[in-house]
């Protein structure tokens, strides 16, 4: 670490960019099951931000996992170091004035902790709630049926843990309401939160 000199003094600061942007950067944490919409939810949300002239950056866990993370499994330790990256990911982002949405199911409270330590100011959690049942139902990817058949190990809400967020900047209940409902919410909070 001695050949590492910071040059965080002399680059352009973030207001710099949401000015060029007319756009504050934030990062959207969506958190929840497997199957309880929220990639769904992030990919309509970035297409509606994109028709309004907002500059976005989507990261899910598909997509880290094929390129930055694709050296991590699903171990406690993997997924802690999945979620590292993917803040610190997220907050050169936003430090960029970009709205990021990060759809990922960051499982315990100690792991959202240190994506939001790591973000600092630009975190706004979003809890995309789904009972557990309700997510089996839809089991979209056919994930939970081989979780209970034993074929994954590690499964977040069967064979690994799942704790709902106590303190969310915001919940959407997609069992509750219509997908077209639980985006329009989305959306708004986003554009209240970034507004410029």
């Amino acid at each position: 670490m001695n050949n590492i000199y910071p040059i965080f003094d002399t680059i352009l600061s973030q207001a710099d960019k949401e000015t060029l942007l007319k756009q504050k950067g934030k990062v959207i944490w969506m958190v929840g099951l497997s199957g309880s919409g929220k990639s769904t939810l992030a990919r309509a949300a970035e297409n509606s931000l994109h028709q309004q002239g907002k500059v976005t950056m989507l990261l899910d866990g598909d997509n880290l996992r094929t390129g930055v993370n694709n050296n991590l499994g699903f171990s406690q330790e993997d997924r802690r170091e999945n979620i590292r990256r993917a803040a610190e990911v997220a907050k050169l982002f936003s430090q960029c004035g970009i709205i990021t949405i990060c759809s990922l199911i960051s499982p315990t409270e100690s792991i959202r902790q240190m994506a939001k330590e790591i973000i600092g100011d630009n975190y706004f959690e979003v809890f995309i709630h789904c009972p557990l049942e309700v997510c089996e139902q839809r089991d979209v990817k056919g994930l939970y049926a081989k979780a209970r058949r034993g074929e994954i190990k590690d499964f977040t809400g069967i064979s690994s843990p799942f704790e709902e967020p106590q303190q969310p900047n915001l919940k959407v209940s997609t069992h509750q309401q219509s997908i077209e409902d639980s985006h329009q919410l989305l959306v708004s909070k986003i554009l209240e939160t970034t507004s410029y």
